[in-house]
């Protein structure tokens, strides 16, 4: 398989000339975007808020002279989804960065049975159905790249984040399978699992977060790493921490991960019993 890395061949000549971002309004897909963009390939921007993903769209195409597009869709809708490959089903689009996806935290009496369901058609529902799409017309028109993410939690069960921690590891495995299948095709598929990063996941996830990497960083390491590796941990830290676990048990993991965990939703049970 060949690889692509910023100072190689053209990103346009392997992948392309579109790739489709989803989550692009901040975050991950918000750098993920802007780190496509910068290597030369138009960009088309899927989230909900429409209003970022137009300041977004004007500031790339002015920074970088690609063309843009602007898909404002529901994920967690299925009907959204549908409509996201259908309307881009004439666009020669040849990667697709799935970054779309969100997180709850804390014991699973206290969370909220709409939110956690929703959260698995958005992590996996969702990323699923666009995988399944785009890897059939990539493998039809004989190359492309799918980036899809995992999360250092994937690895192991994580008390207080359980659900969330298994959509993950769904992502993961199906990665993994399909790095083989795709592979034949001359489709690149890459697993990118960051640990904490500093966006707007840990507001919505109700967690606190000491340090953490930057979006910039993961989606520069994750872009250099796709065609080469099948899982990446981008950031200083994701590295430090998986390579702490990597040796030990599952349960040993678990545990360990429980009990960061706990010290990031410790808020959450402060004068509760």
């Amino acid at each position: 398989m060949s690889s692509v890395s910023q100072s190689g061949p053209k990103w346009s000549e392997r992948y392309g000339p579109w790739a489709l971002i989803t989550g692009a309004s901040d975050g991950i897909g918000h750098a993920m975007a802007s780190e496509l963009a910068a290597r030369g390939l138009n960009v088309i921007l899927v989230a909900r808020r429409g209003n970022l993903l137009d300041i977004l769209a004007a500031d790339l195409a002015k920074n970088f002279g690609v063309n843009t597009r602007v898909l404002i869709a529901d994920l967690t809708d299925s009907a959204d989804v549908s409509r996201v490959a259908e309307q881009t089903d004439g666009t020669d689009i040849g990667l697709l960065v799935a970054s779309a996806g969100f997180g709850t935290s804390g014991r699973i009496q206290d969370t909220n049975l709409s939110d956690e369901l929703s959260m698995i058609d958005l992590n996996c529902k969702a990323v699923f159905a666009l995988t399944k799409n785009f890897a059939d017309r990539f493998a039809r028109r004989g190359r492309g790249g799918i980036v899809l993410f995992s999360s250092i939690v994937a690895f192991q069960g994580v008390p207080n984040a359980s659900n969330y921690a298994a959509t993950k590891a769904y992502i993961q495995t199906l990665t993994e399978g399909l790095r083989t299948e795709l592979s034949a095709r001359n489709v690149d598929i890459l697993s990118c699992a960051p640990g904490p990063v500093r966006s707007g996941f840990a507001a919505r996830s109700d967690l606190r977060m000491g340090s953490a990497t930057s979006p910039a960083t993961v989606a520069r390491e994750t872009l250099n790493a796709l065609g080469r590796k099948t899982t990446v941990w981008p950031g200083f830290l994701s590295k430090i921490l998986i390579g702490s676990l990597a040796l030990l048990p599952r349960f040993a993991r678990t545990a360990i991960m429980g009990r960061i965990m706990a010290g990031m939703t410790k808020h959450q049970y402060e004068g509760k019993t």
